[in-house]
């Protein structure tokens, strides 16, 4: 698609790491969108001057600078790369003006979004809400392994650079774990969910490591390798649009020895005892468009919200 006149404009609010690297793969590698705005709150930021060397419209006056653009009425689709704070006065503002969002904070007034699990079911959503960076790399293999066998437990830990968490993420860590867990189970499909995150602080930085934990009850071989498939299936699926994406290691099922007391990470009301637990171990390194490789944290996030975008922009076209 190259006439610009049939493609979706969209705005981003947010002129920091995540929204200047989303504003990149926009204009770089879109099918269906078009940058209508850049807005920022620091008129002094890198993103902001970026944008406008591009001849990208740009407004250091927030939501409201946002609203008052020339070509504010063409923007159908805005991004939220601010905090979850913040993204409840921006859907507050935008909503009632007819505007489509998609969420890259904790903020999840929307359903969860994670594009190769469930981005289908939601594309008629106003508000649509990108988990967090660790529910995005994550979250995905939870599903793998929930649609082959019942979870009734899984846990995840996130381990990024702390180079690569900025003051948003910084301050909206409480929230990363709880929503990243809340997805866990509504999208992932586990029974009960559980996040961990980690700022690792080791010079030189290291990439974005992730680790699943899935407990299953899974007795026979036969499961394990259809468990297997499906999650490097899953993994096929994520690289295809983050192509940092991939196994540490091979996927590893092992019998919980009995003396294990697993039943207290389990739901009180669960009569399905586990046998296994699938470990799998993943790195996403960043494509490096405007973030460093090691930052891949942020560039699944953004990876992940151009991808649900596009599928908005493509299904709208098709309709119209």
């Amino acid at each position: 698609m190259s006439d610009n006149s049939k493609r979706t404009k969209v705005a981003i609010i947010g002129s920091g790491n995540i929204g200047t690297d989303l504003m990149i793969k926009v204009m770089r590698h879109s099918r269906f969108l078009e940058m209508g705005a850049m807005v920022g709150i620091d008129p002094d930021s890198d993103g902001l001057a970026r944008a406008a060397r591009l001849k990208v419209p740009t407004t250091h006056e927030g939501v409201e600078g946002l609203i008052a653009l020339p070509n504010f009425d063409e923007i159908e689709i805005v991004f939220d790369a601010t905090s979850a704070k913040a993204h409840e006065q921006n859907h507050a503002r935008l909503a009632p003006l007819g505007k489509r969002l998609i969420d890259l904070t904790p903020a999840a007034i929307g359903p969860f979004v994670v594009p190769p699990v469930n981005l289908e079911e939601h594309l008629g959503a106003q508000n649509v809400n990108m988990v967090t960076c660790g529910g995005q790399a994550t979250i995905p293999i939870v599903a793998a392994v929930s649609r082959v066998v019942p979870v009734p437990y899984a846990e995840i830990v996130a381990s990024i650079a702390s180079k690569s968490a900025g003051p948003g993420t910084r301050a909206n860590i409480d929230e990363f774990t709880e929503t990243t867990a809340h997805a866990i189970e509504t999208v992932g499909g586990a029974e009960r969910g559980k996040a961990v995150i980690i700022l690792n602080p080791a010079e030189p930085p290291l990439i974005m490591r992730d680790t699943v934990f899935c407990l299953v009850n899974a007795p026979d071989e036969d499961t394990h390798e259809q468990i297997k498939a499906s999650v490097l299936k899953m993994v096929d699926d994520v690289s295809a649009y983050v192509p940092g994406y991939r196994l540490k290691q091979e996927v590893q099922i092992d019998a919980i020895p009995q003396d294990q007391p697993v039943h207290t990470l389990l739901a009180k009301d669960n009569a399905l005892f586990p046998t296994h637990r699938v470990s799998v171990f993943l790195e996403v390194e960043g494509a490096a468009h405007y973030l460093p490789a090691y930052a891949g944290n942020l560039d699944i996030m953004t990876s992940a919200g151009l991808q649900v975008a596009e599928r908005i922009a493509q299904k709208s076209q098709e309709t119209a």
